[in-house]
Formats: structure tokens, C-alpha cells, sequence
């Protein structure tokens, strides 16, 4: 025994100094027992002596054998390339000592000390990058909205209004500083205070309400402004304005649930379309009256920057229940009724259009308006005949009001096509597809049914009910990879990242939020899970993404547009109180500098507004290294599930400042 001992001392190998230390444990474990053997008087029996010496020594044997095949078998792997050791860093040169400190640790090396600290850790909430400190923007820019300068609009022609369309700044044209909120401002009135009130330190203008005061829009009254609810077609307010159209359709049984402002004023009909459970996307362009949509979304009310112009509106196809027009100065009848056949476009089959204002009711008004009655009677013959020509029916003209109302289906429209040659039926287009896409004065057409009693596109429920069943877009399989059971399992998740953000979050069960946006909304299930809530959710999903989900959550009964976050957003600033974003960084952290999409968050942000953003670890701490600089308090948060999941969330406030 002693001599294969010896033998294996005697091994030249690059594993020998370890195996000599093992070899020795054993020689001197042998040699103990064999002393404790002959040691005292001799035993009764030697023959197990020697058997328990054999079992002892072949056992030593294969241990010695197996550690051989082992040392041999983990000195043929591959030893890594440079690359891979400066990744790794398992054994990290001292550069003192070793000039090459990028070179790979030898493997054979007795003294080598193995690192087995995680390199997956990071200190979530450190702030290890430089930061960079934005300063705040000058004062004059405490209404900037970037894509809808007034400055760079007038370089645009103002044929079909293009000039007040979107028209972002260059590379070269971007601030990188924060849009500052004007002295003294306050925290909005909560909901439904809001409705009727706004404090005038924060939209400090008083053009609106001398220039609409006849209108009886807004009224100054001391540190506020007050909504009385008027305007000049509702003399009597908008609730009984309501009431008037709600004599004429089915308004209030749950039928129509999404509706169209076009030219809102400051949003006193969707202010007041609330109480019916009735949604409405008030927009208006930026004009020489400042802010109306600034009013209606500092009252709490959805409202959006935008105008009828030479492109299409930010929509999917079938969107709306309902669309209005009171007073909206848009040319209906004019450029082969290309903006009528935009309504149609945005329009769910079966939707009502409602004009109430010039022409309607020209007999009675003709003097008010300053116009002639052979003008007025030649525009609303014109606007009656661009309606049919669209296969709408009128359904009820009664006093200031005009209703038609869009087809469920195309299939007497596409015969009635023998008699009128235009518009035609648009072709090889998609219908939903709305991000600066130019206006056709062509019918876009229904899907296909089956008989002249189906709803193309598939029938919805009626409110509160649409808001979870499932969309006929997904049970149709329209929307890719989307199935109803995906849809359930969609709305369950977010129903419990909800009932965690309200423990991550304190102020969220509390009213402290009216105006939210989800700038990366998928199916709705963020908006859905908060309908308990006295808020209201814009959508947003980003343009041409390759799953489209707009039109899902509009049949779901919510609203939203279509918007690339490289860009600016249509509002004003400070016009939210909270923003979440999943995973819109990891979206575009490839398509342009993220550091401009928080700027244009912070711009969009009330003071003491919050943000939750979810997305990749490694991704928020890129975020949180910007938002450091932008004088905002956050945190990164772990999972709802725990923190072994890789995506975080970020919680951020904004912090009240002023210029």
C-alpha cells in the first residue's frame, strides 16, 4: 500500500499538489488503523483482519481512481476567451502585480481564490451615474406645447387648417429644461368641484371669458373661474341641452357610451355627458382664445389638442357612439365632404351624428347669425346631401337639433353606389391606421356580414357591461396573438397590480387623481380596474406598433388616441395628475433619447403629480438616473409578485416648484 502511495506522490501533473494532500490523508488514515490492528494481544481472527484491510485499500483505490478521471476530464475544458474573462470577472488580476489584467486566470493554479459573488446585484436606488441637472425653462414657456407652436405653425399653409396640425420640433429645435408651472399655482379642485370651478392662478387668462362672455362660457369670479355650463347653443345650460338629445336617442340605457366633441369650447357638453356614463373626447385646436382645452382638462373633463384638418384624427375606425358638433365652424360640405367622411370613419355602425348651430334651424336665426337664408339653406342642403351620399339617414331634425344616423352594415350602401359614383368605397386601406395619415374623401367600409340584419364588426353590450365582456375584435380574431381566454387572464392581472400600486401608493384610493394616462395601454386593463375610482383614463397606444389594440379599448367602452412617444403629446402642460407607463422605455429605448420622454412626462405632469412606471430593472435605473435630475422623489419598488421578478416598478412624485 505504501508503495502506490508513493507512486501517486510521484505524479507530475499540473493536479499533484492537491492530490498529494488528499494521498496523505488516506496513508495516514491506513496507517492509524493498522496500529489500532496490532495493537495488544493478538486477535481471535485474523482472516476478517484481512478482510477489512482489503475492503479499506480498494476502496482507497477507486477513490484515488475517480479523482484521477475527474482532474483529467476538467483540464480538457476549453479555457474562455479574453471577452468572456472581462464579462466574467471570476478572477480578477491584480494590475500591480500583472501587467495584463485582462488576461485569463489559469484554472491550474492552487492559490486561485474563485469568486462566487452574484453579479446580478445593484443597488436599485443608487445613484452611481452622473446625474444631470435640468434647470427650469424661462417663464414664457409655462404654456409651451411643442407640437403645436404657434410660431412654427405659421411657417405651414392654412389651407385645410394645416398650419394648426401637429408640427414637431426638429432635433435641432428640442429643450432640455423644465416647463415651470406660473407663480402661485394650486392644487386643482377635486372632482366634481372641479366640473365648475378652476383657480385663475393656474390658467392665468382672462381673454376667454371677456372674448366668450356673451357665450356665457366662463365667468371670472375673485381667485377662480367659474362654468356655468352655458354657451351660445345652450341657453339654458348643457344639462338641459343633454336632455334634449336624450328625448330624441337612447342616451342614457347604456347603448351609447363613447362620444366625439369636435370644436368642444371648454368641454361643458363632455362635463356634463358624465352623469349619463357617457364619455366624450372634447377636442379643439390652439387658437387665439388660448386654452380651451387647457379649461376643460383643468376641470377634470378628457379633452385633447386637435382639429379637422388634412389629416386623419388620431382614432381607430368605429370608435364612437356618438359624435357632436355644436357651433364647430368645420366646413362640413366642403372639399367633396372630406370631413364628414372622417366622422363616418370614427363612427361605430349604427353611431349618431348630431349638429346643432348654423345651418340648423336657419329659418329662426338667420338675422342672429348675420347671414343670408338663401346662404344657410344652400349649406344644410349641401351637408343633407354629402349625409346621404354616405348612406346615413336623417332621423329627426327638431328645433337646434339635426341627428343622422350611420348604417349597421354597408350592404344596401355598396348597391346604392349604381346611383351615387362618389364618394367611393376606399381600397386597400386600413381603416384603423390614423398616425399622419392623410384624409380620402372615401367611405370606409364596415366589415363584411352575412345579411342586412347583422352589425358589421360584431354587436357591443351595453355599458357598464362592454367594459369586461370580450371585444369582438378579439373574439373575431382580429388582433393577433389575442384570445379571450389572454383577455380574462389580462383583466385579472390588472386588477391585481391595482390593489397593489393602492399600498405602494398612498394617495391612490383617495381622490387624489382625476386626470390619468396609461401612455402604453394594451388591452385597457389598467383603465378597467379603475373604473372604481372617481378618475378617467386616456389610452394611449403607440402608433404603428405591430399589435394595434385602440379599437379593443374603445370597444370596451373607454377612450384613447394614437401617439409616438418620441414626439410631444397633444396637451398642455400640467394636465395630469398621474402617468403609468409599462414598459414604454424598454419600447423606445432603441427609437430615440429616452431622457426627452421624461422630459415631455414632467411637461404633462401636475405639480405633485405621480408617475408609476414598470419595465426591466436594468432599464428604471437608467430612468431613475434622469429623474434624479428632474426634481422629482422616486423609488424603485419590487414586483407585486416578489422580488425575484426582474421587472420593477418606479414611483415617482413630482415636486411642487413654480416659476
Amino acid at each position: 500500500m505504501s508503495a502506490a502511495i508513493s507512486f501517486f506522490y510521484s505524479l507530475k501533473c499540473h493536479h499533484c499538489e492537491t492530490l498529494s494532500r488528499f494521498l496523505s490523508s488516506i496513508n495516514s488514515t491506513l496507517l492509524r488503523l493498522m496500529a489500532k490492528d496490532n495493537y495488544g494481544s493478538p486477535k481471535i481472527h485474523p482472516d476478517s483482519r484481512r478482510q477489512r484491510f482489503t475492503y479499506i485499500f480498494a476502496a482507497s483505490g477507486l477513490c484515488v481512481l475517480f479523482y484521477i478521471l475527474g482532474a483529467w476530464q476538467n483540464s480538457a475544458v476549453p479555457k474562455p476567451s479574453g471577452n468572456v474573462s472581462n464579462k466574467i470577472e471570476c478572477n480578477p488580476a491584480n494590475p500591480s502585480s500583472n501587467p495584463r489584467s485582462t488576461a485569463v486566470p489559469s484554472f491550474s493554479s492552487s492559490d486561485a481564490t474563485l469568486d462566487f459573488e452574484a453579479r446580478h446585484r445593484l443597488d436599485l436606488n443608487a445613484t452611481w451615474v452622473t446625474v444631470e441637472k435640468f434647470p427650469p425653462c424661462p417663464l414664457n414657456f409655462s404654456e409651451y406645447t411643442p407640437c403645436q407652436d404657434r410660431t412654427r405653425g405659421r411657417r405651414f399653409a392654412r389651407e385645410m387648417l394645416i398650419y394648426r396640425e401637429r408640427h414637431c420640433p426638429g432635433n435641432d429645435e428640442l429643450i432640455r429644461c423644465l416647463i415651470p408651472a406660473p407663480p402661485n399655482y394650486k392644487t386643482p379642485f377635486k372632482w366634481p368641484q372641479s366640473r365648475d370651478y378652476a383657480w385663475f392662478d393656474n390658467i392665468p387668462h382672462k381673454e376667454l371669458s371677456i372674448e366668450k362672455a356673451v357665450q356665457n362660457w366662463v365667468i371670472v369670479e375673485g381667485d377662480r373661474f367659474r362654468f356655468p355650463g352655458g354657451g351660445t347653443m345652450f341657453p339654458r345650460g348643457a344639462g338641459a341641452y343633454i336632455d334634449d338629445i336624450s328625448a330624441l336617442i337612447p342616451l342614457t340605457d347604456g347603448s351609447i357610451r363613447t362620444a366625439i366633441d369636435t370644436g368642444c369650447g371648454v368641454a361643458s357638453l363632455g362635463a356634463y355627458l358624465l352623469k349619463r356614463d357617457v364619455i366624450t373626447m372634447s377636442f379643439a385646436p390652439r387658437d387665439t382664445h388660448e386654452a380651451q382645452v387647457q379649461f376643460a382638462l383643468e376641470r377634470g373633463v378628457p379633452a385633447m389638442i386637435g382639429v379637422i384638418g388634412s389629416q386623419r384624427m388620431p382614432y381607430p375606425a368605429r370608435a364612437f357612439d356618438m359624435a357632436h358638433c355644436s357651433r364647430c365652424l368645420i366646413p362640413w360640405f366642403k372639399n367633396d365632404g372630406v370631413y364628414l367622411a372622417e366622422v363616418d370613419r370614427v363612427l361605430r355602425p349604427g353611431g349618431y351624428w348630431i349638429l346643432s348651430g348654423p345651418p340648423i334651424h336657419w329659418k329662426k336665426h338667420y338675422r342672429g347669425w348675420e347671414r343670408t337664408q338663401e346662404d344657410l339653406k344652400q349649406e344644410q342642403d349641401s351637408i343633407e346631401d354629402v349625409a346621404k351620399r354616405l348612406c346615413w339617414k336623417k332621423k329627426i331634425e327638431k328645433d337646434d337639433l339635426a341627428i343622422w344616423q350611420k348604417p349597421i352594415n354597408h350592404v344596401e350602401c355598396i348597391q346604392r353606389r349604381k346611383i351615387y359614383k362618389t364618394p367611393h368605397i376606399c381600397k386597400n386601406d386600413n381603416a384603423d391606421s390614423a398616425w399622419y395619415k392623410k384624409l380620402e374623401a372615401c367611405i370606409t367600409p364596415l366589415p363584411e356580414v352575412k345579411n342586412e340584419e347583422e352589425v358589421a364588426g360584431g354587436d357591443l353590450k351595453k355599458w357598464p357591461d362592454r367594459a369586461f365582456s370580450v371585444p369582438p375584435r378579439i373574439s373575431r380574431g382580429s388582433i393577433p396573438g389575442v384570445t379571450s381566454k389572454i383577455f380574462e387572464d389580462d383583466n385579472q392581472m390588472w386588477k391585481e397590480r391595482v390593489m397593489h400600486y393602492k399600498q405602494i401608493v398612498p394617495p391612490f384610493p383617495q381622490g387624489r387623481y382625476r386626470n390619468v394616462m396609461d401612455m402604453n395601454a394594451n388591452l385597457g386593463g389598467f383603465a378597467a380596474a379603475m373604473m372604481k375610482y372617481p378618475v378617467w383614463v386616456m389610452n394611449v397606444v403607440p402608433a404603428n406598433s405591430d399589435r394595434d389594440t385602440l379599437g379593443v379599448i374603445y370597444e370596451r367602452g373607454f377612450i384613447g388616441t394614437y401617439q409616438d412617444w418620441c414626439e410631444a403629446f397633444s396637451t398642455y402642460p400640467r394636465t395630469y395628475d398621474l402617468l403609468h407607463a409599462d414598459g414604454v422605455f424598454s419600447t423606445y429605448q432603441d427609437r430615440c433619447d429616452i431622457t426627452y420622454i421624461l422630459l415631455e412626462m414632467d411637461r404633462i405632469l401636475r405639480p405633485e403629480g405621480t408617475v408609476i412606471i414598470r419595465d426591466m430593472v436594468e432599464v428604471l435605473t437608467k430612468v431613475k438616473a434622469i429623474t434624479d435630475g428632474m426634481r422629482w422623489k422616486s423609488q424603485i419598488m419590487d414586483h407585486e409578485s416578489g422580488p425575484f421578478n426582474p421587472e420593477k416598478i418606479l414611483v415617482a412624485v413630482r415636486t411642487y416648484w413654480t416659476g
